[in-house]
């Protein structure tokens, strides 16, 4: 091959391997097959000329702008959000399984979701906001409790995280069942958004997200650095000048804020916080200042693929997404447990 034939070849192949580029064209696949895909098949072609408005069909426009492209753009960033704090969480416990679904931050969460819930359901916009920032204030609580309870010496060991996180995740899924059983109505629809699945599926619940998230994962984004430095133990990052103590709560607020999030939208949904922090560990390394964003672009990928799945694995039935993901993670989980307990932590 003539030298300069090669060069240019080398040129168009270099940018597919980049693992942002790589990742951005997986993301906009799965947008594509969230839009088209559901009870109502609408081919691409007409799918671009709904959203350039060239489509003179009213059914079309009704279902894209008023139930596919909202339902997206909540499952795409709660995708992020969950596997952007998946990742944080691994890197600050420095732990291969500390997922907000197995540590019990996703049901803590959901415990404080179900208690404004049970006090107003979230009709409104305001309620809509409510609803996260008491999410949030339990998570907190149960990161809090976790760490604590599986905290030995210098360390946390895998077995105490899991234990921990199973004792506390049993207890708020205790109370969140007896409120609920005490709820008076709408019961069908908690246990829905329980399992995973987006029973808001509306405008006013994606854009009352967002700020929660904008704000989280930005803030995920930023502590790469000091993730980094974490992996070599607190003593050595405070000698390499990191403030440890106001690393680790900054990581664990941005963290808990957006599974919170994540969980007064959409429900507790399993395993995206370990499995898309693992690919994207696996493939392109253990650097978090790409892993954090990539994991927050895989996330919303892969997520948007269960729920396509959860769409047509059933005729006339949608799966909530979560069992989708369960189906999914659990082989994963034991997979990683195996691995850890063969080569160490990583």
């Amino acid at each position: 091959m003539p030298a300069r034939v090669k060069k240019d070849f080398r040129s168009c192949i270099l940018p597919m391997r980049n693992p942002f580029v790589i990742t951005l064209l997986a993301l906009a696949l799965m947008l594509l097959l969230s839009l088209a895909i559901g009870s109502v098949f609408i081919p691409p072609v007409e799918l671009l000329r709904t959203v350039s408005g060239a489509s003179s069909s009213d059914t079309f426009r009704t279902i894209l702008w008023d139930i596919r492209l909202p339902r997206t753009a909540l499952i795409a960033l709660v995708g992020a959000a969950l596997a952007g704090s998946g990742a944080a969480y691994q890197g600050l416990f420095r732990n291969p399984l500390a997922d907000p679904y197995l540590i019990g931050v996703a049901s803590g969460a959901g415990l404080g979701a179900i208690i404004a819930m049970s006090i107003k359901w979230p009709y409104t916009t305001l309620g809509l906001l409510a609803v996260p920032l008491a999410a949030f204030l339990t998570s907190l609580l149960t990161v809090y409790l976790v760490y604590t309870i599986a905290h030995i010496g210098g360390s946390v060991p895998t077995t105490n995280l899991i234990l921990a996180g199973v004792a506390v995740s049993s207890f708020a899924v205790s109370l969140t069942s007896f409120l609920m059983l005490r709820s008076t109505g709408e019961v069908r629809r908690a246990i829905g958004w329980l399992l995973g699945g987006v029973s808001l599926v509306s405008w006013d619940a994606t854009l009352a997200l967002i700020p929660y998230l904008a704000l989280g994962l930005t803030t995920l984004i930023f502590t790469g650095y000091a993730l980094n430095l974490l992996q070599f133990g607190d003593d050595q990052a405070a000698q390499l000048g990191l403030n440890v103590s106001r690393a680790k709560f900054i990581i664990i607020v941005a963290a808990s804020l957006v599974t919170a999030a994540a969980v007064s939208f959409a429900g507790i949904i399993g395993f995206v916080g370990l499995i898309v922090p693992h690919i994207v560990r696996i493939w392109w390394g253990v650097d978090y200042r790409r892993l954090i964003p990539l994991s927050i672009l895989g996330g919303a990928a892969v997520l948007l693929f269960a729920d396509v799945l959860a769409r047509v694995v059933l005729p006339q039935q949608e799966l909530p997404v979560g069992i989708v993901t369960a189906l999914a993670g659990a082989p994963f989980f034991l997979w990683v447990l195996r691995r850890s307990k063969n080569q160490g932590l990583w």
